[in-house]
This record gives structure tokens, C-alpha cells and sequence, in this order.
């Protein structure tokens, strides 16, 4: 979900082949979830093999990294490890959500309303164990590197941007610019075309570019600013101050400088801003890391995907032939030690 300050960033329109020869650390479970949630059936029901298991997160993996290989993008995935325990609050209110949605989708399957059951279903989605298990087996296979990060997926990405090792963050979430990355990529791993609530119109979905120095300079403000407001506005990690949204917490923090200068200190809390202020601004991250692609490994590839998950032969092979015709082998592995 991430925090909600889109209103008040400038957002660029770049076309996909731009981003050609960079390598893009792309926050894992952002994009399997979008991949989980968005590719369905008709009715909602996720894609899955004769054996009833979920295979729309395979299916995302492979045609969207697909689409960034053959653009000359290298991707390298960076996937969550143990959240950190102010977040249980929103991960609580996810489950809720989650199972709100559970009921509307199974009534407006009684209601044979496929749109709306469509919607709902969406919005049920979960990413779990096994999926995210067979994700990473799917991107050793695609010989795309991945890690995983103490904590926040995002901010491990985030960290290895603002040393140079990455060039952007993909996710479709704000958060990596206030964990310090230098540039967001978002709609990298989206379908590019989305169906339009209620019609049968489509409407065209381009990759955009955000610039941490840039944002900052034209909202004249410091990144430990940006966070104040993040935090004002509510986080992953905080509920924020009651009726303050991004432009008024903009508007706070040009005039008061930091929270500490606010009455919204004593409404938040004064050791949750410097604990939420710790995550964004110290976050917690592995150092030793190898960032190494290597060819797709075909056999083993047309093995799992259509021996194990009844994929199409044809199309797999035909998607792993023009991968193997694309140099995304790296010149040289890029490792990280401390």
C-alpha cells in the first residue's frame, strides 16, 4: 500500500526503451502481488493447472520480465524478510480487508455479477509461501538474480540505489524515496493497457519516472522533512495525524521545519515519529550481496512451467528463445561486500 503523497509528486512519462542498460531493483512483492491480483479469470478466479494450484504470479513472471529483458533492462528483485513489528498494525488491517472482500466477491458471484466479483476478488488476493517459493525458482530459472532483505524489501533496494549498485526502484509504492533511492520506477511490471471500471474501454498505462532531488528541490524541502510528512500523513508504520493529508502535512512541515514543532507531536507520539523516522532513515540492510544474470535455463524452464503447471510448450519456448537472443548476460557481475 505505502504512503499516500502522490498528489504532491512530479511524476515523469519515459518510454520503456530509455531505461535500456540499467539495472532496476524491482521491490518483489509489489510486483508478484500485482501479478497475483491482476491476472485472472474472467470471474475472478486467479489462473491455475489442472491440479488447482495459483499460476498467475509464474505467468507475470515470465512475460513481464520478458518485456524488461527484451527492452535491455536488467532486473534484479528484492523480496521482504521479517516485517518489522510496527507494521502489524497494517498487515491487521490488510487481513481485514482481505476478508470483507471474500464476502462481496462471493456475493456478487450468487448475483452472477462478474464485473464486480471480478473487482472484489482482486482485492483478496495473498501472496502466499508456496507462491512466493516458486517466484524465486522462477527468476533462478529466468537466470535473474534476487536477495532477501532483514526487513523491508523496499528499503534494502532503496539502499543499494543510493550506492550506485541499482540505477532506480521499481514498485508501483512511494516508500523508496523516503528509504532514500534516488529514482522510482513505476509501472514497470503492469500490464500496459488497464480495463476501465464499469465500460469495455481501455486505457494505456506508461512507465513513470520519480526523482527523489528533484521533488525535493521543487517542494523545498530535505528528505528528513519528506519523512515528517510521510508520517503526518500516515505510514506502513504509523496511523497519521487525524484530517492531515498530503498537502497540508506539506504545508506543516515548509512552516514548522519538523513534528517536534507541531501539536500533532502529542497525537502521533513521540517515540513513534523517532522510531518510524529510524526505519526510513537508518533502514535495516544486508551488505554482501552478487548481482549476477545469467541465460535462461530453457529445459528446466519448459520442465516447470508446462510439465508441472500445464503451460503452453509453444509459448514458453517461444518466449525463452527471444530471451536467449538478447545479451542479458552481465558484462561483469556487480558485488557488493562490506
Amino acid at each position: 500500500m505505502g504512503v499516500n503523497i502522490a498528489p504532491i509528486l512530479e511524476k515523469d512519462s519515459i518510454e520503456l526503451e530509455s531505461l535500456a542498460g540499467r539495472v532496476i531493483a524491482i521491490d518483489a512483492y509489489n510486483a508478484i502481488y500485482q501479478f497475483v491480483s491482476a491476472i485472472r479469470q474472467p470471474d475472478g478466479r486467479p489462473l491455475s493447472d489442472t491440479g488447482g494450484r495459483p499460476t498467475s504470479h509464474l505467468m507475470g513472471l515470465l512475460h513481464r520480465n520478458s518485456r524488461l529483458m527484451l527492452a535491455g533492462i536488467r532486473p534484479v528483485y528484492v523480496f521482504d524478510g521479517i516485517p518489522n513489528i510496527l507494521k502489524s498494525g497494517t498487515l491487521e488491517k490488510r487481513k481485514e480487508a482481505k476478508i470483507r472482500a471474500e464476502a462481496k466477491y462471493a456475493e456478487a458471484i450468487e448475483k452472477k455479477d462478474m464485473e464486480k466479483a471480478h473487482s472484489y476478488a482482486m482485492q483478496t488476493s495473498r501472496l502466499t509461501e508456496e507462491i512466493i517459493t516458486e517466484s524465486m525458482r522462477m527468476l533462478d530459472l529466468l537466470g535473474i538474480p534476487y536477495l532477501t532483505a532483514p526487513e523491508d524489501g523496499e528499503a534494502q533496494a532503496s539502499v543499494m540505489a543510493a550506492r550506485g549498485d541499482v540505477w532506480a526502484i521499481g514498485s508501483q509504492d512511494f516508500d523508496s524515496l523516503l528509504f532514500g533511492a534516488p529514482r522510482c520506477v513505476r509501472n514497470l511490471t503492469l500490464s500496459s493497457r488497464r480495463k476501465m471500471p464499469g465500460s469495455r474501454t481501455y486505457r494505456e498505462i506508461g512507465v513513470e519516472m520519480v526523482s527523489l532531488d528533484a521533488n525535493l528541490r521543487r517542494l523545498e524541502i530535505t528528505r528528513e522533512q519528506l519523512v515528517d510528512l510521510a508520517i503526518l500523513v500516515g505510514t506502513d508504520f504509523n496511523e497519521g495525524a487525524e484530517g492531515i493529508g498530503p498537502k497540508k502535512a506539506l504545508k506543516i512541515v515548509r512552516e514548522k521545519g519538523k513534528i517536534e514543532n507541531t501539536p500533532y507531536l502529542a497525537e502521533i507520539g513521540e517515540k513513534t515519529v523517532e522510531e518510524v523516522r529510524s526505519i526510513f532513515l537508518r533502514p535495516k540492510f544486508i551488505e554482501e550481496y552478487r548481482l549476477e544474470w545469467k541465460k535462461p535455463q530453457r529445459e528446466e524452464l519448459i520442465e516447470f512451467l508446462c510439465r508441472e503447471h500445464d503451460f503452453s510448450v509453444e509459448t514458453v519456448s517461444k518466449v525463452v528463445d527471444s530471451l536467449s537472443a538478447v545479451d542479458i548476460v552481465s558484462q561483469q557481475s556487480l558485488d557488493k561486500w562490506s
